[in-house]
């Protein structure tokens, strides 16, 4: 009597597609926490700050707007952006530090600012996104 072939997955084949699965989940996560820079920080509360900005001063947070339109600049000071989001304008300085990057209306920015005193939204660091 002949014997059968064995019909079963050999145990290297088993081993090779498990590490395939890890390997692409973790790829996966590493491609999608590299999609947002400020990822630990909180978002700024619009609201809140609309409300009282004073009571969010000394605080870092992450704000994804739009550039609206470019109010001021001053080569000490920096420049004053107005913002939009989450349906709101906001006004933000953008630093001196950072004019080799050109800001231009409509374009989608990710900042890492700080409520300054007074409630001046000082940016820290700038993404585009």
């Amino acid at each position: 009597m002949p014997r059968r072939a064995s019909s079963s997955a050999h145990p290297l084949w088993l081993i090779a597609a498990a590490l395939l699965v890890v390997a692409a989940i973790v790829g996966g996560l590493l491609i999608r926490s590299q999609g947002d820079p400020f990822r630990a920080v909180a978002a700024l509360p619009v609201k809140d700050y609309l409300d009282n900005s004073s009571s969010l001063r000394g605080n870092i947070y992450k704000l994804d707007a739009t550039i609206a339109k470019s109010i001021d600049w001053s080569a000490s000071s920096g420049r004053l952006f107005a913002v939009e989001s989450s349906g709101e304008m906001l006004a933000v300085l953008v630093p001196p530090q950072f004019s080799a990057i050109n800001i231009e209306r409509g374009q989608r920015y990710v900042f890492k600012l700080e409520v300054g005193d007074k409630g001046v939204l000082r940016v820290q660091e700038v993404r585009k996104s």
